[in-house]
């Protein structure tokens, strides 16, 4: 025994260091073959998929419409799992004919009622799963198993219901989404939470009012942003209260609707939300000035051309062109303002507008001097302001220039 021990000892770490590269090479062997069946079986399996996709696309239309009975596929998970696939799949390009079809034939073959059930039941990524493929299918049915997954413990899951009331784009799907909301506060990121309310609240933005009004901090800001968005010519009236709010977001659903309100009322809040220190509330404004063509609104829209921001200056310009009628008195005032940049601006609207020949029509036809022709003539062929005094034009533009 003492002669062995005496043999390992003189051997030394050569021993350890072979034995490790015995158990690194088997590892590795390991490792390999791993691989290899891995890309066996995956192989095959997408070989046997591709040639059941083929089949049942073979028998589609027999498929969708009934002919074909299911027991002939439903019964088999695999195949059941390329048709539900298949039908997800030709919902996202299909039009509104071809949505019900495909509607009913899921309603027809207990796929949404399958989804229903495991997204009440299952847990973990399996309800994830089901709850974002009941989401797909757009069905008002399954709202209810998705709503009450909104008030699931994992944010994942929750993230996974919101995106699929979302695709429902229902007003039912909204109901549930604010009445959530005001039970739970703001609970998931701001970004998912806002997308889906602007898809469910675009039929009805009405439903928006009531928590708009109570909401708080970020939650209301959140809402704004949604009201600015989906807000219609029918809600005028209720937006004039959000004309002075202290959000921005609120004053820009407010300038969204008023354009499409009595001409009075809303030319006077319009007027009022051009003066906004936000340039978005301001850009909302110009635009809804814009399509009032009202003749009082030229002066705010000169404005406009001489704002900071470069979306309002262009907005403004839009709107000017369409007052065509006294082209070339309102040409004379975008060069007696002085800027560069709201001449630029209102040239680029005439030039897309396609009304260059019509303006320099005008010019000739007016009672305008000599003098002022070749004036107005020569800005309109150089885009640049005349020669006096250019230093002004200059400092009203450099101090503009740093506007976003």
């Amino acid at each position: 025994m003492g002669s062995v021990f005496e043999k390992l000892w003189r051997l030394g770490p050569a021993v350890f260091v072979f034995k490790a590269i015995i158990a690194a090479i088997v590892a590795d062997g390991l490792l390999l073959a791993f691989i290899f069946i891995r890309r066996a079986y995956r192989k095959r399996f997408f070989a046997k998929r591709d040639k059941h996709v083929f089949e049942l696309r073979q028998q589609w239309d027999a498929l969708i419409s009934g002919r074909l009975s299911y027991d002939r596929w439903r019964e088999k998970a695999f195949d059941r799992r390329i048709v539900e696939a298949m039908a997800l799949d030709a919902f996202e390009a299909a039009g509104p004919a071809e949505s019900a079809r495909l509607l009913k034939f899921m309603r027809a073959s207990g796929l949404i009622e399958k989804r229903i059930f495991e997204a009440q039941r299952l847990t973990g990524w399996r309800r994830m799963r089901a709850l974002v493929a009941l989401g797909r299918t757009r069905a008002p049915e399954g709202v209810p198993a998705l709503a009450e997954a909104l008030r699931d413990r994992h944010v994942e899951i929750r993230l996974a219901a919101l995106r699929g009331l979302g695709r429902t784009a229902c007003p039912q799907a909204a109901e549930e989404i604010l009445a959530w909301v005001g039970e739970s506060g703001l609970t998931v990121p701001a970004l998912p939470l806002q997308s889906a309310l602007i898809q469910c609240c675009a039929e009805r933005p009405q439903l928006l009012l009531p928590f708009v009004k109570q909401a708080e901090g970020p939650l209301r800001e959140i809402m704004g942003r949604v009201l600015g968005e989906v807000a219609t010519p029918a809600l005028g009236m209720e937006l004039l209260q959000f004309v002075g709010d202290e959000r921005e977001e609120l004053r820009a659903a407010a300038a969204r609707a008023m354009s499409h309100l009595d001409t009075a009322m809303a030319f006077d809040a319009l007027s009022e939300l051009a003066e906004d220190r936000t340039w978005f509330v301001r850009l909302r404004a110009i635009i809804g000035i814009g399509n009032l063509v009202d003749p009082r609104a030229i002066p705010t829209l000169l404005k406009g051309l001489s704002d900071s921001n470069r979306l309002v200056r262009l907005r403004a310009a839009e709107a000017l062109v369409h007052f065509r009628a006294v082209m070339v008195p309102v040409f004379q005032q975008v060069i007696e303002l002085r800027d560069r940049y709201g001449l630029h601006a209102y040239l680029t609207a005439i030039e897309n507008a396609g009304l260059r020949e019509r303006l320099e029509s005008q010019m000739q036809s007016s009672q305008i001097d000599a003098e002022e022709m070749r004036r107005l003539q020569s800005v309109l062929q150089t885009g640049s302001l005349p020669p006096e005094e250019p230093e002004l034009a200059e400092t009203a533009a450099n101090q503009r220039e740093s506007g976003p």
